[in-house]
């Protein structure tokens, strides 16, 4: 069982950045895919962003794309997501997901419990 635990959120002003940090631990060695969802009230959890074991591989929603990146730390146990010219529409629990392989990303199986990020227009 692999547990994951976000840090990072927060309160933004429109334009503004943040960086959102998943650390997992227990079998890690399951790693072999992690990224991040979001979820908004009243609308279905979105995937966000993904990025495979060895960090060469990344996949975006269309609507974060040449905003957000996604990376792994050395470790292989942390992935990061680098949000920048936030949005409003951007504001959501994000959640911190892993799967056992890239393709199988969108349908995690982990999930963390999520940090509030907040855009201010």
């Amino acid at each position: 069982q692999v547990q994951l635990v976000e840090s990072g959120g927060g309160l933004v002003q429109t334009g503004g950045s943040l960086r959102l940090s998943c650390a997992a631990s227990g079998h890690t060695d399951m790693l072999l895919a992690m990224g991040w969802f979001r979820r908004t009230p009243g609308k279905e959890r979105e995937f966000v962003a993904g990025i495979n074991w060895r960090g060469d591989r990344t996949d975006y929603v269309d609507s974060v794309k040449d905003r957000f990146t996604i990376s792994r730390a050395n470790a292989r146990n942390t992935v990061n997501l680098q949000m920048n010219n936030l949005k409003p529409e951007d504001t959501a629990v994000y959640y911190c997901v892993h799967a056992n392989s890239f393709s199988k990303l969108k349908a995690p199986t982990s999930w963390g419990q999520g940090t509030q990020v907040t855009v201010a227009s």
